[in-house]
């Protein structure tokens, strides 16, 4: 029985066996037959991909251009592009200008002409550099090559108006963030610089050839922009005296005013053209001065009628004070255009000079008593013949000093050089009288001039027909010659 049993398991075993491995073989085929299948797809795509070619779109600031077959033949494009610039431009680093986007795109065929594309984009791009924008206000104005550039215009354009020392000296006293020491007697200082308009570095791509040297900026700066202005003719105005008022030619008043010529008549109120250049930047600098400065003395004036009118006489004389002054003085391009003193010490005060002027007035007629004329000295010859022929006066030699005195109040009524008696003087008394003075070496009077007796009229010399300094002093009475020895006192 139990051999029975034994025999319908193992018979269900290998039944089981036959049945397992079937299902195998199954499987087997079906994932050959799969992968056969999926390998013959692969094969039909890997076919279809031959026929297809990927072509590139290129456009350039969303500009289309065309396509190309070879994205690599763009790139060679762009590098001979920036070599060939870099000959002109070799102290930059360039780069293509244009926005440019390339589209790759899977087709079949394309009939694509690679060299018009090429010629195309060669004609289009553009190349830029990396550059510093100097910006007035809110407006970039120009460029320079870069940040050092930049700080060297704001430099030089300071250096227009202070030297180099100078503006070390503010610069490192700026970053030290430390007050200034007092300042010494005779000392200056700048304590501010200040331009006109704000200025700022703005960082930009621009054309290479729109980059500027140091100098061409800082001439720009100062050259400005054109800024138009009216002019009301005034009273007395003639073209040429406005054209030098505005710091412009005739020439260039008439090339601004089309309807004028250099024969115009211009009125009173007439409207002409005067536009102008204004600098974009102009630089205030403020100094602060420490000096030791004179007060200027005054003069006073006292009338005096014990003196005769046109002799003054200074009874005190005048003297200078001094003081040290601080000051805040402020140029604008080097023309000061302000001052304030900021603190005064006085170090001695004025002294005034005080002129008496006399008041009396001048006698211009005689008393009738004449004074010795001369200062000193001797008659060495008198009124009478001499050497054959009249001597007509009296000859005054070897004076104390040589000024020569008015003998009586007068009128001068000649005076110069007069042959003989070489340079001489006429006095008119008004009473009949008259004196005459010759030989002088020079006369400090002139006709209609009034003078008192002992008066200085001049200087004795020896001018003339002469052997020697003396003076020739003669008198007459109603016309006719006398002694001077029987009226001289």
């Amino acid at each position: 029985m139990l051999l029975n049993k034994n025999k319908r398991v193992g018979k269900v075993n290998r039944s089981f066996k036959i049945k397992r491995f079937t299902q195998l073989q199954k499987i087997f085929f079906i994932s050959i037959l799969l992968f056969s299948l999926q390998f013959e797809s692969v094969l039909v795509k890997a076919k279809e991909q031959d026929d297809f070619q990927t072509i590139y779109h290129i456009y350039s600031n969303d500009e289309y251009i065309g396509l190309l077959s070879d994205k690599n033949k763009l790139e060679q494009l762009k590098e001979n592009i920036i070599e060939e610039r870099n000959l002109q431009f070799e102290d930059f680093t360039l780069m293509i200008g244009n926005n440019l986007s390339i589209i790759p795109e899977r087709v079949f065929s394309a009939n694509i002409n690679d060299e018009s594309i090429l010629e195309t984009l060669e004609n289009t791009l553009t190349v830029e550099t990396e550059a510093v924008g100097i910006q007035v206000d809110d407006q970039v104005a120009f460029y320079v090559k870069d940040e050092a550039s930049y700080e060297s215009v704001i430099r030089k354009l300071k250096l227009q108006t202070v030297n180099e020392q100078e503006l070390d000296e503010y610069e490192t006293s700026n970053e030290s963030n430390s007050s200034l020491p007092p300042l010494k007697e005779n000392e200056t200082r700048i304590v501010d610089i200040i331009l006109s308009s704000e200025l700022q570095p703005v960082s930009e791509t621009v054309a290479p050839d729109e980059v500027l040297t140091v100098k061409e900026a800082l001439k720009l700066l100062n050259k400005g922009t054109l800024e138009e202005k009216k002019y009301t003719v005034q009273s007395g105005d003639v073209l040429g005296k406005i054209a030098s008022k505005h710091d412009m030619s005739v020439q260039k008043l008439l090339e601004i005013n089309e309807d004028l010529r250099e024969d115009s008549v211009i009125r009173v109120g007439d409207e002409l053209n005067v536009t102008y250049t204004e600098p974009y930047v102009e630089v205030e600098v403020h100094y602060e001065a420490k000096n030791k400065l004179k007060i200027p003395y005054d003069k006073v004036t006292k009338k005096d009628d014990s003196l005769y009118k046109g002799d003054n006489k200074v009874t005190q004389q005048g003297k200078d004070g001094e003081k040290v002054v601080t000051e805040l003085i402020r140029k604008k391009n080097g023309q000061v255009i302000g001052k304030s003193v900021t603190e005064e010490e006085i170090i001695s005060e004025p002294v005034e000079e005080v002129i008496v002027r006399g008041t009396k007035v001048i006698p211009s007629r005689g008393t009738g008593t004449f004074k010795w004329p001369a200062v000193g000295g001797y008659v060495s010859s008198k009124m009478g013949m001499r050497w054959g022929r009249m001597h007509n006066g009296i000859d005054i030699a070897r004076p104390s000093n040589r000024s020569i005195l008015a003998a009586d109040n007068g009128v001068v009524v000649s005076t110069g050089f007069d042959g003989s008696y070489g340079n001489k003087v006429v006095i008119d008394h008004k009473n009949g009288y008259r004196t005459l003075y010759a030989h002088l070496a020079s006369i400090d009077v002139k006709p209609g001039q009034t003078v008192t007796a002992g008066s200085k009229i001049g200087v004795m010399g020896t001018t003339g027909r002469s052997t020697g300094i003396h003076l020739h002093f003669e008198v007459t009475k109603n016309g006719t010659r006398i002694d001077p020895l029987t009226v001289l006192r």
